[in-house]
């Protein structure tokens, strides 16, 4: 693996808090920078580029705008459509402009679960509660 070097100037208490952390785990404090920046921002395997690049850049999100990503990125037109075809598909074969308006809305679906899940996850990291009834984006029916 190709390496790059990075000079940080941290405030003290943080510095402080690395070397008892490197301490107490027998490890550099470079190994322990490397460990938590891999953590923070890990790499999202089978996904589309854009898609790991906008969960990856979540975290870097303020809470506020954590929140705002919890919430369905579907509209409610838009979930409706989705059942439909998911309804029709149960009783004919959909048309070749359904079948890919299907899956153009089941992408978008599966796309707005995976930024809420990843939002609600960051925020659960960072100490929130995360309540246990969230407004859920209801699964299309199949």
């Amino acid at each position: 693996m190709t390496t790059g070097a990075v000079t940080i100037q941290l405030p003290e208490p943080i510095f402080r808090k690395l070397q008892q952390a490197a301490n107490l785990t027998h490890r550099s404090v470079e190994d322990l920078l490397v460990a938590t920046v891999n953590a923070a921002l890990p790499e999202l395997p089978d996904l589309p580029d854009d898609l790991a690049n906008e969960l990856a850049a979540m975290q870097l999100l303020s809470d506020d705008a954590l929140w705002a990503a919890t919430e369905p990125s579907m509209s409610a037109t838009e979930q409706r459509r989705l059942s439909q075809l998911n309804h029709t598909a149960g009783e004919r074969s959909l048309t070749k402009a359904e079948v890919d308006e299907q899956a153009q809305l089941l992408t978008a679906y599966y796309r707005s679960v995976l930024r809420r899940a990843k939002a609600f996850a960051i925020l659960a990291q960072r100490g929130h509660p995360i309540p246990s009834t969230a407004t859920s984006q209801t699964e299309p029916s199949r």
